[in-house]
């Protein structure tokens, strides 16, 4: 992947930006109020990152599977190589456990935390998909509170972008027809 670099990129629910280095994918940003502030957020954290023109294949790869599943294809992105370094264990844990949820499906914090051994976990699971680095390509979005609610989503539009974002898929999580069907 090189040394590594930073790309906005056009997608069905605006500017996403993708930060990589040698090891792989170090960041994914779903769309802020405008390109500036999806790239602020983007680099926040990350070491100098120049723009880069033309990404890598990996990257480029990378950004068209992210552009096809905001656009509605079923992609999971497992083939995203994605460097988890600065992560803690239990963050990669939970990041490969929501990876493997397939476009369309959901499954909760509880879920997850019973998978990870401990159904009190729920609220680190939460919070950790909450620091989620790599939306959507690490698909927090398929993961809802209790009851198939939403919860919290930090990406800008909160719970409403999540809601989008799974009727995109075809995810019906309350079992009720979307207030996006014609996203």
């Amino acid at each position: 992947m090189g040394e590594g670099g930073h790309a906005l990129f056009d997608t069905a629910i605006g500017v996403c930006g993708i930060a990589w280095g040698a090891a792989g994918v170090v960041a994914v940003q779903l769309p802020e109020a405008d390109a500036e502030r999806t790239r602020a957020r983007l680099l926040k954290g990350l070491p100098t990152l120049p723009e880069v023109d033309q990404p890598p294949a990996s990257v480029q790869a990378a950004i068209k599977g992210v552009q096809a599943l905001l656009n509605g294809e079923a992609r999971d992105l497992c083939e995203v190589a994605l460097d988890m370094s600065r992560l803690t264990p239990f963050q990669r844990g939970v990041y490969a456990l929501a990876r493997a949820i397939p476009p369309g499906q959901t499954r909760t914090y509880g879920e997850l935390a019973r998978e990870l051994g401990d159904v009190g976990l729920s609220r680190a699971v939460g919070q950790a998909l909450g620091h989620n680095p790599f939306a959507p390509i690490v698909p927090c979005h398929r993961v809802l509170a209790a009851g198939n609610q939403p919860g919290g989503f930090s990406a800008n539009g909160g719970a409403i972008t999540k809601l989008r974002m799974l009727a995109i898929e075809g995810a019906r999580p309350t079992g009720t027809a979307s207030l996006f069907d014609d996203a």
